[in-house]
């Protein structure tokens, strides 16, 4: 299965009810109306660059949270529902799970749209967030959206530390949120790590899962790898994305110092498409980065591709790469611009039955060519 499978006809249909259930949930104040555009792009900034100036109750802000509903809630619902069809979450009756940083419930919302073989089980949601009036809009969003008598939702507002009540979770998310707890852009990603391991391992049965999205940008991508690192120490290896267990040899490379997927949107909800038109923020592809890790289980062994393609020749503008991660360390795929480019992000290859033997000069990477 392609890591990052196309919207279902039933998945989009789900997205595109809703952005319209919002819509009709939430309706914008008149004095609000014309300030839409103007608030998803600041919040956008908010993200990215001024994200060391960020409070952690942004969402309690009316004007803020309406626009985070009509534009980051069904993105990122979006993203998760093009990553959880691949992902081998084996729930059963009667499992707990739980869910930092839940926000308006972006990860239940997103996973009762892509997985319906889990929408018969008896599950338990308990979604922690600080912010109260996110969490209040999600659960009656979800309520209003989804028939689903199987699954209990429980809404703690608190901050991720907190404790949580009942059994240990089979599965516990972060979607989006452990880079929010960035103190300034020089805080050191292994400790954060490590803390962030304890906090997640702990809280999970020993036969559990942990699942951490981030966004798609270099500082995410540098933690998903330190986080990696400190959830096989603390007994959880990692299941997806890696195609080893080995060391990560990502941050090593001056060229590939993070893990990131990226995919088209063609198959977005189109009034979603024009919303980020409309606030200069156009989406032509989504990024990510996640780490799937639990006790049991195994990786799927081969070549993970985990870059876009670039050129890698002045002399031959033919001559393309991209960089993938094996148990073998870091691996340079090289070949015709058409070849290197057929293939979608996360695609995982086969290891060549010989070990690669030409190196990359400049990053070090195992060099492996690819025929048409």
């Amino acid at each position: 299965m392609n890591l990052f499978s196309p919207l279902s006809p039933e998945a989009l249909h789900s997205i595109n009810t809703l952005t319209k259930r919002v819509e009709a949930l939430f309706p914008i104040p008149a004095r609000f109306q014309g300030k839409l555009l103007r608030t998803v792009a600041d919040l956008s900034q908010l993200f990215t660059a001024h994200r060391p100036v960020r409070t952690c109750i942004y969402l309690n802000d009316p004007p803020k949270l309406s626009a985070y509903l009509r534009y980051f809630l069904p993105w990122n619902v979006y993203r998760l529902c093009r990553l959880l069809p691949s992902l081998p979450l084996t729930l059963q009756d009667g499992d707990a799970l739980t869910d930092l940083g839940s926000g308006p419930l972006t990860f239940p919302l997103a996973l009762w749209i892509a997985r319906p073989d889990l929408r018969t089980k008896h599950l338990e949601f308990r979604c922690l967030d600080r912010a109260g009036a996110a969490l209040e809009a999600g659960k009656k969003l979800f309520s209003s959206l989804l028939d689903c008598p199987h699954w209990h939702i429980k809404t703690i507002r608190a901050s991720l530390s907190a404790p949580v009540h009942g059994p240990k979770a089979a599965l516990i998310t972060a979607s989006m949120v452990l880079n929010e707890e960035y103190e300034s852009p020089h805080t050191a990603l292994a400790g954060i790590a490590e803390r962030a391991a304890h906090l997640l391992t702990a809280r999970t049965t020993p036969d559990g899962m942990v699942l951490v999205v981030e966004p798609g940008i270099p500082r995410s991508g540098k933690l998903i790898s330190a986080l990696r690192t400190a959830l096989h120490t603390a007994g959880f290896p990692c299941l997806s994305p890696c195609p080893h267990t080995s060391t990560c040899p990502c941050p090593d490379s001056p060229d590939a110092k993070w893990c990131h997927f990226a995919f088209s949107t063609d198959d977005a909800p189109p009034a979603l498409l024009n919303l980020s038109a409309a606030a200069g923020i156009p989406k032509e592809r989504a990024t990510l980065s996640f780490l799937l890790a639990g006790s049991t289980g195994s990786c799927t062994k081969g070549l993970r591709i985990v870059s876009d393609a670039f050129p890698i020749d002045r002399a031959d503008h033919a001559q393309y790469g991209r960089y993938a991660c094996s148990e073998r360390g870091l691996v340079l795929l090289t070949g015709k611009k058409a070849a290197i480019k057929a293939y979608d992000s996360g695609t995982l290859l086969p290891l060549p039955d010989r070990a690669p033997q030409k190196r990359d000069q400049k990053t070090g990477a195992f060099i492996v060519e690819v025929r048409p």
